[in-house]
């Protein structure tokens, strides 16, 4: 696809930047059905390491297999496909060059005890990125966690590596553990600190969970109040994210989370587009649905995006 004004404009935001790492961005930001546009939809699947096989797959037994996962992403012209080292292996030599991937560097899984002190293990390598023809690494962080600072010594150094050999960097910041409560972890003014550090740490996409409107920090609700920062809407709660997100200059992405309904699903879209969000990273609520669903599923959220929503349907019945 021929760049467009709107994907320079965002590169221009990553002014240290060499052309490999710019290239890799724009290799996402120009991919599928929103390329060019500056939204992006990634299909994540690491709840396998999450949460295990069978919460993951079973509602939909086609799941078990990798392969699903990169052709549902091709097939819905999505921006990339992010994954683990072994799911990432599985497919790399069938479907070299269909999509920019993205491998999540560590993990997780539910049967570990950490609960103040969440954290995950580095389980892939940047080398392992770069054999497998990766656009970017991925990595979690969990601010507020009893674990936080030698996971973010642990992204300084792979970041740093990354970027040195022309990769993106995309990191997932997920409030959890320490002090945060479970209700703190979705709150506005940690959600919005969680971007700020992920932007602070260098990410190039950035990717959180939508925001309540709940209030964690008392210090920081002092603020919230004080100076009248609109918090009362998800798109507003957007809106502060990315302005939290160094104004807007860095891309953020934000979870699909648990699987819910269509409805809420197309809604956090909406929402995520009015407040100038760039995307969704979406995993559970498309994989764990029957393929043709799925599809549905991803082709209305890229109209929402492109601003382009009206029922298929509705648009084969309109004479003009």
């Amino acid at each position: 696809m021929t760049m467009t004004p709107q994907v320079k404009q965002i590169l221009s935001n990553y002014e240290s930047d060499n052309a490999g790492t710019k290239g890799n961005i724009a290799r996402i930001l120009l991919q599928g059905r929103l390329g060019g546009t500056g939204k992006l939809i990634i299909l994540p699947v690491d709840q396998g390491f999450e949460h295990g096989p069978a919460r993951s797959f079973a509602r939909n037994p086609a799941g078990y297999d990798p392969h699903y996962h990169f052709q549902l992403a091709i097939d819905a012209g999505l921006s990339a496909f992010a994954a683990p080292l072994g799911m990432l292996e599985t497919g790399a030599s069938t479907f070299a060059g269909q999509i920019p991937t993205i491998l999540k560097m560590n993990s997780a899984n539910s049967l570990s005890r950490q609960k103040e002190g969440a954290d995950q293990a580095v389980t892939a390598s940047v080398n392992d990125a770069l054999r497998l023809g990766c656009a970017a690494i991925g990595f979690t962080i969990y601010p507020g966690s009893d674990a936080q600072y030698d996971q973010m010594e642990e992204i300084r150094k792979l970041s740093a590596e990354a970027k040195a050999v022309g990769l993106a960097v995309v990191m997932w910041s997920y409030p959890r553990g320490g002090a945060v409560t479970k209700v703190g972890e979705l709150a506005v003014d940690v959600i919005a600190y969680a971007a700020h550090m992920a932007a602070l740490l260098g990410a190039h996409i950035i990717k959180v969970k939508l925001p309540s409107a709940d209030l964690e920090n008392g210090e920081a609700k002092k603020v919230y109040e004080s100076e009248k920062i609109v918090v009362t809407s998800q798109a507003d709660r957007v809106k502060h994210i990315l302005q939290s997100s160094f104004a807007g200059r860095r891309i953020v992405v934000f979870s699909g989370g648990a699987a819910k309904g269509e409805d809420s699903v197309y809604q956090d879209a909406r929402d995520i587009r009015d407040g100038g969000g760039n995307g969704s990273i979406i995993g559970r609520n498309s994989f764990q649905r029957p393929r043709a669903d799925a599809l549905k599923l991803l082709d209305k959220l890229v109209r929402i995006y492109k601003n382009e929503e009206w029922d298929v349907i509705d648009r084969q019945d309109d004479p003009a």
